[in-house]
Formats: C-alpha cells, structure tokens, sequence
C-alpha cells in the first residue's frame, strides 16, 4: 500500500505561501518549496523543470539529485518522462520509471536508485510552463490524493512563474514586433461587412492574488454565490430586449446556460477548494485543464467548445472578484475588438453600439462567436495568425468580412477605400428595403420563392421585415434543450400554435427534432462518438426512440387543427427509412381521428436529403414524400468527406464545383420526372452567386438566414432565368476545381447584382 502524505494538502498549501512571501531570492524559495513538498509527499526526490527559450525544459531545482545538476540538465523538446508530461498535459505515474520506453538517463543527477515517478505539467493559461516530479527508491504507483495533491501544488507554482518571479528566464523568445509598421492579415471572412475603426484588445483574464485558502467553508459558500450570480447573469442575457438574438444565435445562448448549469464542473471546483485552494484558484485550475486536454482533441467542434467554457470561468471569476458590468464603458465609439479567441457571451458583454467590427486568430464558420455576431450584425474576420501580439489597444485598423482581410495601422489610402466601401454597402441595404414587397422574380417571369430559417418565436418579426415568402425551415430542438426537463405536450401544442398564428397565411415546415452531434438534450444521456455528425442523430434517434417522435407529432397535429401541417423529416438515408417515420406520423394522425380530435386541413411529410445515398432514391421517395428539401450544408460536407467546421479541409473544396453542381442538376431532374416539390436550404442558398448557380440548375425555392433574403432578391430581379439555365448546363461538363470565377464572369457581363 502506498504511504500517505505526512501533510494534508492544505497544510502544505499554508507552507507554501509562507516561502513565497519571504523576501528572498528566487532560487531560495524554489530550494525550499523542493524540500517542503518532498517532505509532505513523503518522496525522497522532489524536482522542478521549467521551460526556457527553444522550448528545452531546464532543471531549475531538485531535493534528492545532486545540487550540481541544477540549471546543468535541460530535456529537449519531448525527451524523456519529463517531456512525456509536457507532451500529454496529463500527470504520468510510474511504479517502475526506468523500464518505461520515454525514461531518459541523465547520469549527472544521480537519479539511478529511484524507482517510483510521478510527474505533473505546471499549467498556466492553456499553457504548459514546466513539470514537477517526484520520485522514490520503492517501485510504487502514487496513489490519487496524492497525484491531486501535486497538481494542485504545481498550479500554485505556475502563478509564480507567471506572474514574474521567473518569468525573465522561464518564457519562450518572442521576436518584437515594429510597433508601428502597417501589417496586412489575410484571413477568413466569417460574417460580412465593412469595419473603419479602432483596436480594443480583449483581455479577459481576471488577475488572482490569492491562490491558498484561509477557510475552505468561506470559500465554498462564495464560489456556490458567484455560480448562482453567473447563471442569473447567462438569464438575464437571453431575456434581453437589446440584444437581437434569435434563431441559431440564441439556440448558441441557450447551449452556453446548460454548461452554466452543469453539476460536473461544479463538483471539480468544490473538490479543488477542499484541497485547500481559493474559490478563484479553482476555477482556474479547472479552466487550465479543460483548456489543455480539449487542445489536444483532433475533433474541431469539441475544440471549439474550449472557448466557450473558457468564457464560462472567465465569467465566473469575474463574478469572484466583483468586476461585473458592461466592458468596455470607456471604449471609442469606432472599436473593433481583437482577440485570440472568445466565447459568445463574452462578445455580448461590450457595448454593441460601440463595437464595429471583430477580428480573432481563431473561430471556424459555424463557431459559436460567429453565429452571434452575424445575429449583431458585426463584421468578422477570424484565422488572423500573431494579429493579437501585433496590436495595440488604439491602433488604427480597417477589416473587410467579405475578402477576410484585416489591416492594422493602414495608409491613409486605405482607410479612404474602405470608408467608400462602407458607404456603398450601407446604400445597398436601404436598396433592399425598397424591394422587399416586391417579388422575386427573374427578368424573364421566372418565379423563385424565398423562404427564411427559424427556430423561436423570436425570429417570427423577420418574417414580414424580410418579405420572405414563409419558414422553409423551423428548428423545434432549440425548445427542447433550453430546459431542465421535456416539455410537455400542451407546452409544445402552444409553441406550434403561436408559430402558425404569427406566420398567417404563410407556411411554416416544421423539422422534427434534429439531435445529437453537438446537440444534446441535458435530461438524455447520450453517448460520446467518434465521429458524431455520421453517427446517431436525427431520424435514427427518432426511429430506435419513436416514442419521442410520436410525442412531437401529436403536439403539431393539435396545434396546426384546420389548418396546412407541414412536417420535415432530417437526415434521411433510405426510402425505408422515411417509410418507417412517416409510418408513425400516419399513426399519430389516425389516432387524432378515433379521438374524434380536431384534425389539420392537410398533412405534407417531407425528406430533407442531407445524405448523398437518398439523391440515388429520389423517384422511389418521391412516391410517398410530399416534398424534399436538400440540405446543403452536410450534404457537401458528406460528399466531399470534409468538415466544413475544420479549417484545414473545409477550404479543400469550393461548393461551385462542377461535381455539386450535377449532383445538385441530378436531384432537380428526378424531382422533376416525378412532378415532386423541391426547395434547398443550407448557406448556399443564402449568398447570391451560388443562389444564381442554384436558380440555374431548376431550383425554385430557396430557404435562408432572414438578412440574405434581401441580396437574393436584387440578384433574382436582374437575373435572366434563361441565360443562366444555358450557361449552368455547359459548366457540370467541365472539371475545373472551382467554377467560381466564371459564374462571377457571367454575373458582370450581364449586369446581374451580387452584390
């Protein structure tokens, strides 16, 4: 059995902030804080490695090595067990270090009689500054409280080193920047417009002055009083009448309060504040881990949720130490935010009518930040690789969301450019009001329908400031996840009802519920996949559950009573697989008659194709489907084997590439034959040159974002349906990589408007 620490670790925490406050020299205090853990681990070697320049890992001081190895052994990059931590971020625990294959012999420290080794990364920001280890002659495994106790142990050392006691010699070279030359970022346009303005830098991180706690209890009861403070604060946020937020970027929101409201991270934070840490040390410690282990997952959606909660305990140490309130109360009117990196909330916390723009070095399309700030309506440019170590609060900048491009401390030319590019996008969208009564239609009488997204009954406004034709698409899984709990069925009859009550006379088609992947409901368990967009989602949760999708049926049937109920059905792969669900909608329906229930006028079950199998299966579809929306977004995604939300394959392909476009021509011809309805909803359908494209290739109903129903309208209004029809049909022969430029070609010869 493994011997028991002689101290607790909140004794050891109080020694250890007694050595800190000494008025000593900086090795001093390392020398003693190498024998003080030594002596409460019980371990006969205590030691610590800390990063240099060139990233070598230096020992910088030991307890049981020779003294003489001090600042004379240095690790390279990834040697040995020293460098396996690094490597990993995760503690290693060995009963027997020398036989493992990474053990790297280091005959001047007088390691050989040690047998035992336990080594924990020195975690600071998401950032691996060093290692501490211990050692003992007995072949051992550590045992858990002792491995927590060390990890605690080694965050306490990472605030040393960071906030300056050896940060002159621990921190990697960084070559300076000219503080004062132009520098041009190409990067990746996330939300569109133009931004004239001035560098805000986010800084998000709270400074931590007390890391030991006096009493654990005191502690606890302020963590447990800024949580509650947090998940009111996340409340009020959605409740708020400033802020615009609908559709997905509210769905975005409501997915932020259910990590706000996770019993897991509480309990993390609970126990390191029993280890003797102060309620804001432990929120740290908690984000430090979180951040260091979701860096390391190769799936870029789990990435991303790094920024999020590295929102959530930003915010809640915000709460700790009482900085609350709007940021940025000082700010320019003109700011433009910049930073590595950040969550949706922490966007909504500065003044919007101050902020004009956003630049970040890292967010994928379909981010969460993204989302809302399309919903703002703020330009964004993200992938702008150094942009935060070049900038400085103040600084001059000009960002284009359309090119991605992002200048700091342009020439005077350039910001005259952008200011006229402003101005023009600003005339265009006052054009589009002009149009919005006016219907979308080509040059040449062709009718187009355009119909917007939804998901809440927030979005319901944009319906008649849009003009859109109906809701091609209304989300009904962001009802389910923003509770506790199902909602019952009256609850979900009330929602439906209300929906078609605001639409009127325009249709609305209700997807059933689309779970699964990063959508989880916080009352179902579901189990973590390896690749959870091709896993178990959509319809095949609905089927291997039907009760669920029954439930939902039902609530729709009573809500859309005398009425036209049109049901969507997602992520089909098979016609028996639509058979299957629409077996059970048909069941829900024959059930409403013996009930002698007030029934809809008309009942229209639809496929959305977002599986590239079911493109082969459209005429058998067709003849139980009353229509198909193609969903755009997975099914490229599906057909080129790449993850749009990846930024090292998403750009891998360009959608106006001639194997979509017959792929998509292919679908329209089948749907055609057999007199089926068909209407495409995705990203594509909202941009106006590859909207153009999909006009070209037959379709005739397209379903968008509310603020692209607009743009689409003027391109359709100087569009000659017959021309583009032609000059689509000669492309799907070529085998070009992207037929981008030549449709933008036509666009200009022809003075068709995409802009």
């Amino acid at each position: 059995m493994a011997p028991v620490a002689a101290a607790g670790p909140r004794t050891l925490l109080r020694r250890l902030r007694e050595i800190m406050a000494e008025q000593t020299s900086a090795q001093t205090r390392l020398d003693k804080l190498v024998t003080v853990i030594a002596a409460n681990m019980v371990a006969e070697v205590c030691s610590i490695y800390l990063r240099r320049a060139g990233r070598s890992l230096e020992l910088f001081a030991t307890e049981g090595l020779n003294a003489a190895a001090v600042h004379n052994t240095r690790m390279r990059s990834g040697e040995g067990l020293v460098g396996l931590v690094v490597e990993t971020g995760e503690p290693v625990n060995l009963s027997d270090a020398p036989s493992h294959p990474r053990f790297s012999y280091r005959p001047e420290t007088g390691e050989d009689p040690y047998h035992s080794f336990l080594g924990v990364p020195i975690v600071r920001g998401g950032q691996v500054f060093g290692v501490l280890t211990v050692q003992n002659r007995a072949a051992r495994t550590y045992a858990e409280e002792e491995v927590e106790a060390l990890q605690t142990v080694a965050m306490v050392l990472a605030e040393v080193v960071a906030q300056g006691v050896l940060f002159n010699v621990a921190e990697l070279d960084e070559p300076e920047l000219s503080p004062d030359k132009p520098r041009k970022f190409a990067g990746e346009g996330l939300a569109e417009g133009v931004a004239v303005g001035h560098v805000v830098l986010h800084e998000p991180r709270v400074k931590v002055d007390r890391m030991i706690a006096d009493d654990p209890s005191v502690e606890l009861a302020r963590l447990e009083e800024a949580i509650g403070k947090l998940r009111e604060s996340v409340d009020r946020m959605l409740d708020s009448g400033e802020l615009d937020l609908t559709g997905e970027s509210r769905e975005v929101i409501e997915t932020y309060r259910l990590f706000a409201h996770d019993a897991g991270w509480r309990q993390k934070m609970r126990d390191a504040i029993r280890s003797g840490l102060t309620a804001e040390a432990a929120v740290e410690r908690w984000q430090d881990e979180m951040r260091l282990r979701l860096s390391k997952i190769p799936d870029p959606l789990l990435r991303e949720r790094a920024h999020d909660l590295d929102d959530l305990a930003r915010r809640l140490l915000r709460h700790l130490v009482g900085e609350i309130g709007h940021r940025g109360q000082d700010m320019p009117s003109d700011s433009i935010l910049v930073a590595r990196g950040m969550g949706p909330a922490e966007l909504l916390d500065y003044r919007r009518d101050r902020l004009v723009g956003l630049a970040l070095e890292e967010a994928a399309t379909t981010s969460h930040v993204a989302i809302v700030a399309r919903a703002l309506g703020l330009p964004l440019v993200s992938d702008c690789k150094g942009l935060t170590d070049a900038a400085r609060s103040g600084d001059m900048m000009v960002l284009d969301g359309e090119a991605g491009e992002v200048h700091l401390r342009p020439g005077e030319e350039i910001v005259h450019a952008f200011v006229a590019k402003r101005t023009l996008r600003e005339h265009r969208v006052a054009q589009f009001a002009t149009i919005r009564d006016l219907p979308a239609e080509t040059k040449d009488g062709v009718r187009i329908k355009l119909m917007m997204n939804a998901g809440l009954l927030l979005d319901m406004p944009h319906l008649a400031e849009s003009g859109a034709d109906g809701i091609g698409l209304f989300r009904t899984e962001i009802q389910f996840m923003v509770g506790d709990n199902m909602p019952k069925l009256q609850h979900q009859a009330d929602f439906y009802r209300e929906v078609m009550d605001t639409a009127g006379d325009k249709p609305v088609t209700f997807r059933t519920l689309d779970l699964g992947g990063d959508k989880v409901l916080p009352y179902a368990r579901f189990e973590r996949e390896e690749n959870p967009a091709m896993g178990w989602r959509a319809i095949r949760i609905a089927l291997d559950r039907p009760a669920l999708l029954r439930y939902q049926v039902r609530a729709l049937i009573a809500a859309a009573a005398g009425r036209v109920l049109r049901i969507l059905l997602p992520m089909i792969s098979s016609v028996a697989e639509f058979n299957a669900a629409r077996a059970l909608v048909d069941r829900e329906i024959e059930r409403a008659r013996l009930l002698g229930q007030r029934q809809p006028r008309q009942v229209k079950v639809g496929a959305m194709l977002e599986v590239p199998s079911l493109a082969f299966m459209l005429p058998q579809l067709m003849r139980s489907a009353d229509f198909v929306s193609i969903g755009s977004n997975d099914l490229l995604s599906f057909a080129f084997a790449a993850d749009r939300t990846n930024p090292r394959v998403s750009r891998r392909y360009d959608p106006l590439n001639p194997a979509t476009l017959s792929m998509i021509r292919q679908i329209v011809q089948s749907a055609k034959e057999t007199g089926g309805e068909l209407s495409l909803c995705g990203e594509l359908a909202g941009r106006p040159l590859d909207a153009m494209t999909l006009i070209g290739l037959g379709i005739r109903k397209l379903s968008m974002s509310p603020g692209n129903i607009g743009p689409v309208k003027m391109m359709i209004r100087s569009l000659n349906y017959s021309e583009i029809s032609q000059y689509v049909d000669k492309l799907c022969g070529r085998a070009d990589h992207s037929l981008r430029a030549r449709l933008i070609g036509f666009a200009a010869e022809r003075g068709v408007i995409l802009k």
